[in-house]
């Protein structure tokens, strides 16, 4: 199969491209630019472009696929002689369930925990020796790639994203996959900019659930009052599985698993993180794992990338990496790391970067999500606005928005990294949040940073 990208240095997509090299596809592809982690994994496969733009002339009729990438525009000039000659076109959650339509397909969807709840499945079957194709949306310890395609496995993971698919397919990418096994984490309000109501977000969820396989099921965090409306339609051929906090409790700073039969103490953290857990334990139940087989592996779960990640810690300070942007990941990150560390202050870093974070009229959603810090800090840049094409919004209609007294917004992050390590970090936990990295800041270097002013 000869497959060709556009805009293949994508986060999925680049993945995606590897994967399909690695199933002995020919695989080329372009983009205008492309940054790390995805140019160093595309040279060391020799998929890298060897020049930046778009060739239309690489588009012809000996190609069986191109890939479209959201970063491509409309009128992209391969885009459209690919429309030109009549080729096949995919987004990239088309053409993975076109490679996997054969085997059972597990989706995990939800606002919030999806990540997780698919990386923690991915773990335990890697530990009980289950071979199985997947694709996530972090990179993930002991995973070399976000993406595996493969002819043989039986299994196929899918983190199930709600965000567009391409720039000419505008249906969510988790309404494309068609689960055997459904998962719900939770639901609440993101990507505005494409589901500008609530009502209008939230019925993605409904189309997605209807969109399982006969003789399917799906499982769901039953305290959502979002996926308890939705499953007032409830399908007679579907099986229903809901799930609530696992059962646990904290010694020194740990979370210890409580079963029935035994306690297990845990790498991760937080009631969300537990939530998401107890998702996974059902989830591999469905397929087969025993229970005992379950605890066991996800002992040694350390999490995915930037969800929830150490940078550096010592005796007296630990310092986190968080994805949290919408309200209701930022009050949850924020509330784990609080109550995990009862003793210690903390100091919680938030970067305002996404689309709908920096919309005005989305700022009073996050009213009190970083009351549970001792100090807060909120950082945007008023050029990424000007990018996104935005209406600008000021300091204070942050502080408003935010509210409590605890709280103090940048506009410029070398000033806010200045403050920032001018404070006394002894006994203290420092929580760095966002989809981005505050406007070009190491964080693993700052968190090191901090480190050496804790001693």
């Amino acid at each position: 199969m000869r497959v060709h990208f556009i805009a293949i240095g994508g986060s999925a997509m680049h993945n995606l491209a590897i994967a399909l090299h690695l199933k002995d596809f020919t695989v080329s592809g372009s983009d205008d630019e492309i940054f790390d982690p995805s140019r160093s994994r595309l040279e060391k496969h020799k998929l890298l472009p060897k020049k930046w733009g778009w060739f239309p002339e690489k588009i012809n009729s000996d190609l069986d696929a191109i890939i479209l990438g959201m970063h491509a525009r409309i009128d992209n000039t391969e885009l459209l002689r690919a429309q030109e000659l009549g080729l096949k076109i995919f987004s990239y959650p088309e053409y993975i369930y076109e490679q996997t339509k054969d085997k059972t397909r597990i989706v995990i969807g939800g606002s919030h925990g999806k990540t997780t709840t698919t990386s923690m499945v991915m773990h335990v079957l890697k530990e009980n020796a289950i071979d199985f194709d997947y694709m996530v949306g972090a990179q993930i310890e002991g995973f070399e790639t976000m993406v595996k395609l493969t002819k043989d496995t039986k299994i196929a993971i899918f983190e199930g994203d709600e965000y567009l698919s391409s720039p000419i397919d505008r249906r969510p990418k988790f309404h494309l996959y068609h689960p055997h096994i459904a998962l719900l984490t939770g639901i609440a309000w993101d990507h505005i900019n494409v589901f500008p109501t609530f009502e209008n977000y939230v019925e993605q969820f409904e189309i997605f659930t209807n969109l399982i396989q006969p003789n399917g099921s799906l499982i769901y965090f039953e305290k959502d009052e979002h996926i308890q409306k939705i499953l007032t339609k409830k399908r007679e051929d579907v099986t229903y599985i809901p799930y609530n906090t696992h059962p646990f409790r904290l010694e020194n700073n740990q979370t210890i698993l409580i079963t029935d039969k035994q306690e297990f103490a845990l790498e991760i953290f937080g009631e969300h993180n537990l939530q998401n857990l107890m998702g996974a334990f059902h989830i591999c139940k469905s397929i087969g794992i025993k229970d005992s087989d379950f605890y066991r592996s996800i002992q040694n779960f350390s999490g995915a990338a930037r969800r929830l990640q150490k940078l550096a810690e010592n005796d007296n300070c630990c310092v986190f990496q968080d994805f949290a942007h919408s309200p209701s990941k930022l009050k949850a990150t924020t509330q784990a790391v609080k109550k995990q560390y009862p003793n210690r202050k903390l100091i919680a870093c938030m970067e305002l970067h996404t689309f709908s974070s920096l919309k005005k009229e989305f700022l009073p959603h996050y009213k009190n999500t970083m009351s549970m810090a001792d100090q807060a800090f909120v950082y945007f840049d008023p050029k990424t606005i000007e990018h996104k094409k935005l209406e600008p919004i000021n300091s204070k209609q942050v502080q408003d928005a935010f509210g409590g007294t605890n709280l103090k917004v940048y506009i410029n992050s070398k000033e806010l990294i200045s403050d920032l390590l001018t404070m006394n970090f002894k006994n203290t936990n420092v929580l760095l949040m966002s989809s981005g990295n505050f406007t070009g800041v190491n964080l693993p270097q700052l968190a090191e940073d901090i480190i050496v002013n804790t001693k």
